[in-house]
């Protein structure tokens, strides 16, 4: 049962396990769903989604496979069937309840029968005719416990619909982030910071007296690394040119570095569109704000963690060539491939975050040369799930 539906949370990245899936269908089995889809909208995500981050994919998925599912003017035999066994979709009082209990649907259809033959002209509120906002149980844009909606839209809205507002879409965790998003995901870099970095030089009391006790009473000294943050971090971005679009979303990432204080050090580089013999130290990227890229090579130590910005878009002849800069000040004697391939082995750790979406990594303009450099830095998107897999790589040890 719903087996398309399945494959289609899969396809839009909701990680669903037949585990949960058979659990779904066993409550289908019992009925808790409500014979509603709105009902099913809730309980299937209640039982196949693991984490809210994962709620906008799953409205993508439901408003898809469902869309179009509504109940038609012209009720069928087999749908009164359905109605006659329905219940409403949401809580209601006793009251209300006990009315519905005893509904019955012939008697419903000899109602509005009547109505159609009595009811002269449009009627608005009230409790009797088929009109809008009222209590009557023909009609719409009112309420009536065990009511027929007859034209205009649901007032509370059919599951379909509900997920197709996407109201989840801020807890994604793949979407492209502000400054509050970047700062959270900042935080995660912390992690670089833990005791697995650096050398042995603080002595563990605690374990020292434990390794002393074990060794009944011979002296053995145990040591831990440092809490002080030894994490040193590099960024290196690039400015102008196919970046200006991105302007918004760096200036963000400014931001948020700024306010953080995660690092021991945090140092901030410019290149346009490709690093060759010169890197700057502004965004203007001019050359009497050069540093010469040897230099930067020798004051940055490998322990620093490098991370690069940018949508490594160009033209193909910038990155392979001798001479294919485009800044009209210097030609570079080597190409830029040969000098990112020098950075990336002089440091022991470094990314490359690409704000240019990676379904459009194979079908865009810089495809060539996007490409070229994902085969030199490991890239990902500039998203928080994409930072988070971008930290644990620079976790990584070698």
């Amino acid at each position: 049962m719903f087996i398309n539906f399945f494959y289609l949370l899969k396809a839009h990245g909701v990680p669903v396990s037949i585990t949960e899936w058979m659990m779904l269908m066993d409550a289908l089995g019992r009925g808790m769903a409500l014979s509603s889809l709105s009902a099913f909208y809730h309980l299937a995500r209640a039982v196949l989604v693991k984490s809210e981050t994962f709620y906008d994919r799953y409205d993508l998925a439901f408003a898809g496979y469902f869309k179009g599912v509504e109940t038609p003017l012209e009720l069928t035999e087999k749908v009164l069937q359905w109605l006659e066994k329905a219940l409403p979709p949401r809580l209601i009082s006793l009251a209300e309840r006990k009315q519905f209990e005893n509904w019955d649907l012939e008697e419903l259809k000899r109602q509005l029968e009547e109505r159609l033959r009595e009811q002269q002209g449009e009627h608005h509120g009230g409790g009797k005719w088929i009109g809008t906002g009222g209590t009557a149980p023909f009609g719409h844009s009112g309420y009536h416990p065990a009511g027929v909606r007859i034209g205009g839209e649901s007032v509370n809205k059919s599951a379909v619909k509900v997920a197709a507002e996407r109201n989840f879409r801020t807890f994604r965790t793949d979407e492209t982030i502000g400054v509050r998003q970047f700062e959270l995901a900042l935080r995660r870099l912390r992690q670089l910071s833990s005791k697995v970095e650096g050398p042995k030089e603080e002595l563990d009391l605690d374990e020292t007296i434990q390794e002393t006790a074990d060794k009944g009473g011979l002296l053995h000294l145990a040591w831990e690394r440092s809490r002080k943050n030894t994490v040193k971090v590099v960024l290196i971005m690039d400015s102008g040119g196919s970046m200006v679009p991105h302007m918004r979303i760096c200036s963000r990432l400014f931001t948020a570095l700024h306010r953080s204080s995660h690092f021991k050090d945090l140092r901030f580089f410019y290149f346009h569109n490709c690093i060759y013999q010169h890197i700057y130290l502004n965004s203007a990227c001019r050359i009497d704000s050069a540093l010469r890229t040897e230099d930067f090579l020798r004051t940055l130590g490998p322990d620093y963690k490098a991370i690069f910005l940018g949508d490594a878009s160009m033209a193909p002849s910038e990155l392979i060539m001798p001479g294919g800069s485009i800044d009209w000040y210097y030609n570079n004697d080597e190409p830029g491939i040969t000098w990112l391939r020098r950075i990336a082995s002089h440091f022991s750790h470094a990314v490359w975050l690409n704000p240019i979406p990676a379904a459009y990594w194979d079908r865009t303009e810089g495809t060539y040369t996007i490409n070229m450099i994902r085969e030199v830095f490991p890239m990902f998107e500039l998203t928080v799930e994409g930072l988070e897999k971008a930290v644990k790589k620079l976790q990584v040890r070698k």
